[in-house]
């Protein structure tokens, strides 16, 4: 799989179709995988792939330094490819300006196993759910998978779990969860949806959203992100991983994206002819949200 991924950048590049490979690097296999802007045939040899590979690529996509490497090519795997149809309907990208690579995916690995544990045993959350093992919509597509559809209700389980607590409970989670909060903001800067060039929390002319790293100001700054999201987030739990406090945001984004689903018929990132759940109106939505 790595050579056929060097030798196909290396074409991209050598025939001046991209500018840019944006691919994984790996220094050594007990290191994590980083993101790597490959502009030279000869640098093809620090691309990588492996089960390691968690990061979705496609947040560089919207970057001005990015941008001024030239016509890029994006390594993504399925989850990743979904952010791509979310972008171009939202008119960040140019998807006929963006050679993408897609690669199959089995699962990778959502944290760093145990010494002595198997790394299957640290497979991501996601993965686990996860119905896009082969990258839709890809120009060049390397590898090959066997996995199967999943149902809805396997889908939302750990949802389902969390809602069959009482509301009291669930209460004490969030608040346990968000007082471990330090307002990094690490979140924001991996979502590939959270492009804004500034942040509601970024502005102080009015403050809207507290800066200090208090209970309430960190509720205000994850629930307000989370609508921000809703009918948007693609699934990929970068937010999650990239959280030094080790907070469960998957729950929140699981939350909406069932909301969506049962009350719109919307997944975002399947379809790149469905209008968006957010913007577009029908007929046929359901109103019993209407008191």
């Amino acid at each position: 799989m790595i050579q056929r991924l060097q030798k196909t950048c290396r074409e991209l590049l050598e025939t001046g179709k991209v500018d840019v490979v944006i691919g994984y690097g790996q220094k050594h296999p007990e290191l994590p995988p980083y993101p790597v802007f490959v502009t030279a045939p000869d640098e093809v040899g620090q691309l990588v792939w492996n089960a390691q590979c968690v990061m979705n690529l496609t947040t560089y996509l919207t970057r001005k330094e990015v941008k001024a490497l030239g016509r890029p090519a994006i390594i993504v795997k399925g989850c990743d490819a979904k952010a791509l149809i979310v972008l171009e309907k939202e008119s960040q990208i140019d998807r006929s300006q963006i050679v993408v690579i897609g690669v199959a995916c089995q699962g990778v690995i959502g944290g760093h196993p145990v010494d002595g544990q198997d790394p299957r045993a640290a497979t991501a959350a996601k993965c686990k759910v996860c119905d896009v093992h082969m990258p839709p919509g890809v120009d060049i597509t390397l590898g090959e998978t066997d996995s199967g559809p999943v149902t809805a209700a396997w889908r939302y389980s750990d949802l389902d779990a969390f809602m069959d607590q009482t509301p009291e409970e669930r209460m004490a989670f969030w608040q346990e969860e968000f007082e471990r909060c330090i307002k990094c903001y690490a979140c924001r800067q991996v979502c590939p949806l959270c492009y804004c060039e500034q942040c509601v929390v970024d502005k102080n002319r009015p403050t809207r959203v507290s800066t200090s790293a208090s209970l309430k100001g960190n509720y205000a700054w994850h629930i307000t992100r989370a609508f921000h999201l809703a009918g948007r987030c693609i699934g990929c739990d970068e937010c999650t991983r990239a959280c030094p406090a080790g907070i469960d945001l998957r729950l929140l984004n699981l939350s909406l994206a069932r909301a969506a689903e049962e009350n719109f018929g919307y997944r975002a990132g399947y379809d790149p002819q469905a209008e968006a759940v957010i913007g577009a109106f029908s007929e046929q939505d359901k109103e019993s949200f209407i008191g």
